[in-house]
């Protein structure tokens, strides 16, 4: 059984790291739906000015329900890595492989 972080995450409704203005539910609500962060933010005032005081209880519950957005914990390599790593599932070729001719000499004028 999934947790509901789980299937929010799965379904696409987290919080983004990137384009937060408090805690990322409208960015998220907006990015899950197709649309930009600020007619998002607009349409949920609209929508909650609707219900008076619902504001008040509806942005922390979904601040608290949704997940934040993660990133890869090491983006540009590993602790400790001095040279480049092949991607994963690279197979460098056979020793024994056709190599490609040299490149022609510059002709002596």
């Amino acid at each position: 059984m999934s947790t509901l972080h789980e299937s929010m995450t799965r379904d696409g409704l987290v919080r983004p790291l990137d384009g937060r203005l408090l805690g990322g539910v409208c960015a998220g609500l907006g990015r899950r739906f197709g649309i930009d962060p600020w007619p998002a933010r607009l349409l949920f005032v609209l929508v909650l000015m609707v219900l008076p005081g619902s504001q008040l209880l509806i942005y922390p519950i979904l601040w608290i329900l949704m997940p934040s957005e993660t990133r890869p914990p090491y983006p540009y390599g590993y602790p400790g890595q001095t040279a480049f790593m092949p991607a994963p599932g690279y197979q460098a070729p056979a020793a024994n492989a056709p190599q490609p001719p040299d490149p022609p000499s510059p002709s002596a004028a």
